[in-house]
């Protein structure tokens, strides 16, 4: 989403248009946070437009994690292709009740010094459908601005699961999910997005969240891919190569098409800001860094391996998308053909970094989305309209700050996260035996595939 350095904000409000002695109450009441459940300030109008334009973006976003799920199990082996899709179709269902019940307050509740919301906002209380958002986009209510936010909130966790892929307890994959989303994304995106939060108070550029997002699946999944360590391999000469690439297509076009809603959208309406293109220029840039990235990457394979490949011009896309996600809202399209070739590059040589790290981040979510979301943050410095009263090199000194917090706060925090579910677990990976037959049977009891029928005869002779 776009937020700029808003200074509005609910006791702002109340100071300026409230009478004394009602100022001092509603700052009582704004300090005792949980206990006394704070509503946002409503706004005299709602432009339905607007609020059509961001439930259409909503829906383009939530449709990006099914992709997602299709994009991860056509690289993975076929035993395990049912396990991949499961792991981000439950996201969908987990973190929306998250997002519902706490997370949603925590990420954009009142301020508390700059680092998180609090509790005033549990189940959506006083989260109306009436009341337009204050210190957010002010023409749509606030359970539209929720929603949409919700299908970021979805996405960010289950983009680490390619990290993990084939061998982490499903049980502790969900407790994972739910931990990671309430510890580390919900404070990030606070400090990004909400009101208040002392990056945003900063003056960062994140139109879309190449902080929130995607620096920090990519950091969160370089940090569980190291800690949950690398792949069995059955015998020297298992195939570990994707069982369906046409799989892994559709999945990658799902995410191109949703990619458009989730960086349009996050302009809040259909209006264009003071600097910018709004709208309408973040859905352009979204789309030209996308084919950019998506035409270098396939050259970069042709180059380095003699063939392009389709997997290399999917990924490309991908890449493109993550690199431009921060940027789309302030570069022209000149500086999204430049983001997009940059990204497209430095994701297909940054998928190198887990031989470094000796991770086996099973479907390279650092090297793609860290990589892509740490240039497209430094990026949007580089090329982006520059704020009022901002010069290009104090926008590049806060994307940095910004980028250096998040890999900070991440890291820790997914140790954290993940140290916790291991102990909860005794080990968040499953038997060896069971990663050798596959999770698809051990964990879920289905698999993606009818057996051959040589396989079936075998089964029904086991009376199986």
């Amino acid at each position: 989403m776009s937020l700029q350095t808003s200074t509005i904000g609910g006791n702002t409000k109340l100071k300026r248009f409230v009478r004394p002695t009602g100022a001092a109450l509603g700052l009582l009441l704004a300090c005792a946070g949980p206990v006394f459940a704070q509503s946002p300030s409503p706004h005299p109008s709602i432009d339905h437009t607007d609020e059509v334009w961001l439930m259409t973006c909503a829906a383009l976003v939530f449709l990006m994690t099914p992709g997602l799920g299709l994009f991860y199990a056509g690289m993975v082996r076929a035993k395990n292709a049912m396990s991949v899709l499961m792991q981000s179709f439950v996201a969908c269902g987990v973190i929306t009740l998250q997002w519902v019940l706490w997370g949603y307050s925590l990420a954009f509740g009142p301020d508390h010094h700059g680092l998180i919301g609090d509790f005033s906002w549990i189940c959506l209380n006083h989260v109306s459908v009436k009341d337009a958002c204050v210190g957010y986009p002010s023409g749509v209510s606030n359970q539209v601005f929720m929603v949409y936010q919700m299908m970021f909130a979805i996405i960010t966790p289950a983009l680490i699961s390619g990290a993990v892929v084939e061998r982490m307890k499903f049980g502790a994959y969900l407790t994972f999910l739910l931990l990671w989303a309430t510890l580390v994304y919900d404070p990030l995106a606070h400090w990004v997005w909400g009101t208040g939060g002392w990056l945003r108070t900063m003056g960062i550029n994140d139109f879309a969240g190449g902080t929130v997002v995607e620096t920090a699946s990519g950091i969160g999944a370089l940090v569980m891919a190291m800690f949950i360590g690398q792949r069995y391999r059955s015998g020297a000469g298992e195939d570990m190569r994707p069982h369906n690439l046409p799989l892994a297509l559709l999945g990658g076009a799902i995410l191109w098409f949703g990619w458009l809603g989730f960086n349009s959208g996050s302009a809040g309406g259909l209006g264009t800001p003071d600097y910018g293109g709004g709208a309408v220029g973040a859905f352009v840039a979204t789309q030209i860094a996308m084919a950019a990235a998506a035409v270098s990457w396939m050259i970069a394979d042709w180059l380095s391996y003699g063939k392009p490949t389709a997997l290399g011009f999917i990924s490309g896309a991908v890449a493109g998308g993550v690199a431009i996600t921060p940027a789309c809202g302030f570069v022209d399209p000149k500086g999204a053909l430049i983001v997009g070739i940059g990204g497209g590059l430095i994701c297909f040589f940054g998928i190198k970094l887990k031989n470094m790290f000796k991770a086996d981040d099973s479907l390279d979510v650092m090297g793609v989305h860290g990589c892509g979301g740490i240039w497209g943050t430094i990026a949007t410095g580089l090329f982006g309209a520059m704020a009022v009263g901002m010069t290009r090199a104090h926008q590049i000194q806060i994307q940095l700050i910004a980028v250096v917090a998040t890999i900070a706060f991440v890291a820790v925090g997914t140790a954290v996260v993940a140290m916790i579910t291991n102990l909860l677990f005794h080990g968040m990976r499953v038997p060896i035996e069971d990663e050798n037959d596959g999770l698809d049977t051990t964990e879920h009891g289905e698999t993606a595939y009818a057996p051959a029928e040589g396989a079936l005869l075998t089964l029904q002779g086991t009376g199986s």
